[in-house]
């Protein structure tokens, strides 16, 4: 790539000075000037083969060394990501902003450096080239081509410097923009968005984030126009008065009309050089500044809980809560102050409050999403700080209130609980039976291998599917049940979104599947925990109650009152009879 570029650098300097011989050659007269015209013709035609021959090899050659880069770039920033075991960093505003930027970088700065880099040495050798034929036929004229060209080359460097920066303060507005992009163009968000008639709202905040952008750019390049305006009129000015020169040197003898054409291809040649060169420059700087970004996210060490090196052994006794008090960052208010919770193993345990009382973070924190702040999370009495976070969560199976809805196919979606049994197509339909979702995967147009999203499908509606939000609640249970070896089971809400008949049907399935492990049922539908070994009531933070339903019911206390509020919802409910009427 660099020899081409070498290459295309030195041909129009060399096609100028076939140019001037044969223009001076031909200007002789044909006596005695026949060897010089066919030997200037002959160089001329050679170097217009080889720029063409040559502009398709370099493109590809260029454009293969970008796209390797980029690869390479984009495995290095997103590997970096996954390693940040925790979520910390993820739930940061700031460490998103310069995520956008390394994303960015990641995807263009590769592609921009080659070009950048090939378009500097072929824009230096073509200068190069230019000023030294110059400097062979009429020397002054090196010093008319320089004072048109060097100014712009300075504005144009200076002014890329000054987009890069702009581009770097520009990123939390265009995040924003993005964010409403999205929610304009979501499935999930589209019908809250026309119920509401949220359409025109968001797309307001939308253009008043672009147009503040827009503003800031825009004003930046006022006043880069108004000096390059300026600069242009000067070289402008240098340019009309060495054509000048140059005519009444050629009228006076002193040079040959191929040496006038010489110095206007040189003129042309290296104000594009400098133009090339400048714009390589501002290129080759903004890309460097976005890959600062890009080599911050990268070089800084993993986030998240410390990796421990020793092993973690199957649990045998109980995974423990003891004493901790976690909130999320420095002078932020405690969200688990002291709380200390058992889950032996062959228990259910119910977890149970209000909104805001703690239960997600404290799901997050068995899972090892964070670390207590105070006070530990132990494995049969064991710290899961001396342990490395992937081998505890290689122990957990989960269903999250909010699982995600991947743009895979069914049995994708199901295997993701457990990669090593994406093959096994009888396991994932095992895991998707236990939760009542089998036959409805089954049913689909190409089964389990039909795509569960418009996003990756082909033409034809068949490629893919949409399901119900019961149904891919069912989907989240079946992933979690395929990890069947896990000694912990997290459910938080698994029945929100199924009906009363289906939502009974899978928590006695969720019982049995629960037996020889711990397990950990987060709901707010109270009689859903009515089985459960122990119930533990959260409220501010802290533990306010725990015991079984019939000792909290007796207690007459958060627990009591929540119930009574449910059950008293259902008694009020009058039921039509059948042969009645409205």
């Amino acid at each position: 790539v660099l020899a081409l570029a070498v290459l295309e650098g030195l041909l129009p300097p060399v096609s100028a000075w076939f140019t001037k011989r044969l223009i001076d050659a031909l200007a002789g007269g044909p006596a005695g000037n026949t060897g010089r015209v066919a030997v200037a013709a002959a160089g001329l035609a050679a170097a217009g083969l080889l720029s063409g021959a040559h502009r398709g090899v370099a493109s590809y050659l260029s454009g293969a060394l970008a796209r390797s880069a980029r690869l390479v770039a984009a495995d290095r920033l997103f590997r970096r990501i996954n390693e940040h075991v925790g979520l910390a960093r993820l739930e940061s505003p700031a460490y998103l902003d310069r995520l956008r930027l390394a994303t960015q970088a990641g995807g263009q700065a590769p592609g921009e450096l080659t070009r950048s880099a090939v378009g500097l040495i072929r824009a230096a050798v073509q200068g190069a080239g230019f000023l030294a034929t110059l400097l062979m036929v009429w020397p002054p004229s090196v010093l008319v081509v320089l004072a048109g060209a060097v100014p712009a080359a300075i504005l144009q460097t200076g002014a890329g410097r000054r987009r890069a920066a702009l581009t770097v303060r520009l990123s939390p507005l265009v995040r924003r923009e993005v964010t409403y992009q999205m929610l304009l163009t979501d499935v999930g968000a589209a019908k809250e968005i026309r119920l509401f008639g949220l359409g025109g709202f968001l797309r307001e905040r939308m253009l008043a984030e672009a147009r503040a952008a827009s503003d800031a750019e825009g004003r930046l390049e006022r006043r880069l126009t108004r000096t390059h305006t300026g600069l242009e009129l000067l070289a402008g000015a240098v340019t009309v008065a060495g054509v000048v020169t140059a005519a009444a040197q050629a009228a006076a003898g002193r040079i040959t009309l191929g040496d006038v054409a010489l110095f206007l291809a040189a003129l042309t040649g290296v104000y594009g050089a400098a133009t090339t060169a400048t714009d390589g420059v501002a290129g080759a700087y903004k890309a460097l500044l976005l890959f600062g970004a890009y080599r911050e996210i990268v070089e800084e060490p993993p986030a998240g809980p410390p990796a421990g090196s020793a092993p973690l052994a199957p649990l045998r006794r109980a995974v423990e809560l003891r004493d901790v008090w976690f909130r999320y960052g420095e002078g932020a208010p405690w969200v688990l102050r002291g709380v200390d919770l058992v889950i032996p193993r062959g228990a259910r345990i119910g977890l149970v409050g209000v909104n805001g009382a703690g239960k997600s973070t404290l799901v997050k924190l068995l899972c090892r999403m964070y670390e207590p702040e105070r006070g530990a999370v132990l494995w049969d009495g064991r710290d899961v700080r001396e342990a490395h976070a992937a081998d505890l969560r290689s122990r957990v199976t989960a269903v999250f209130q909010d699982f995600v809805a991947y743009d895979l196919t069914a049995r994708e979606n199901v295997g993701a609980g457990r990669l090593d049994a994406l093959d096994d197509l009888e396991a994932v339909r095992r895991a998707a039976r236990a939760s009542g979702i089998d036959e409805a995967l089954a049913a689909l147009p190409r089964g389990y291998d039909t795509l569960l999203s418009r996003v990756f499908a082909g033409m034809d509606d068949r490629d893919a599917a949409q399901l119900s939000g019961g149904q891919w609640q069912r989907v989240a249970v079946a992933r979690a049940f395929l990890r069947s070896g896990a000694d912990l089971m997290i459910l938080d809400e698994p029945s929100a979104g199924l009906d009363p008949e289906a939502e009974h049907a899978l928590h006695e399935r969720l019982m049995e599947l629960s037996r020889g492990r711990a397990a950990l049922l987060v709901s707010h539908r109270l009689n859903a925990l009515r089985d459960a070994d122990e119930i533990v009531v959260l409220d501010g933070g802290r533990v306010a109650e725990r015991g079984t339903h019939a000792a909290l019911i007796d207690l007459g206390g958060v627990y009591a009152r929540l119930f009574a509020l449910q059950a008293g919802g259902y008694r009020d409910r009058q039921v039509p009879s059948a042969a009645g009427g409205r």
